[in-house]
């Protein structure tokens, strides 16, 4: 499937961001994302939970986002 040209100026001015799409038969709402960013998301929509080693690398991305690789926060990992 190819991208009207409607849907590919709404994903350009989205500056990478979601589009919400909705169906006029239906108003059913879906949002659609860039294939890298569905890939990082994609193990909550699936039935099988995360392995261990996932469930440890999205804890590390989702630390890094907060900040926690900060040198200044290396101070907690002393803390008894």
């Amino acid at each position: 499937m190819t991208m009207s040209p409607e849907l590919k100026e709404a994903v350009q001015n989205a500056h990478g961001g979601p589009v919400e799409i909705e169906d006029p038969q239906t108003q059913a709402r879906y949002v659609l994302v860039k294939t890298d960013v569905y890939n990082r998301v994609k193990a909550l929509f699936e039935e099988d939970f995360p392995s261990e080693d996932e469930q440890i690398h999205f804890l590390r991305e989702a630390g890094k986002s907060a900040g926690w690789d900060d040198p200044e926060m290396d101070i907690y990992n002393d803390m008894k």
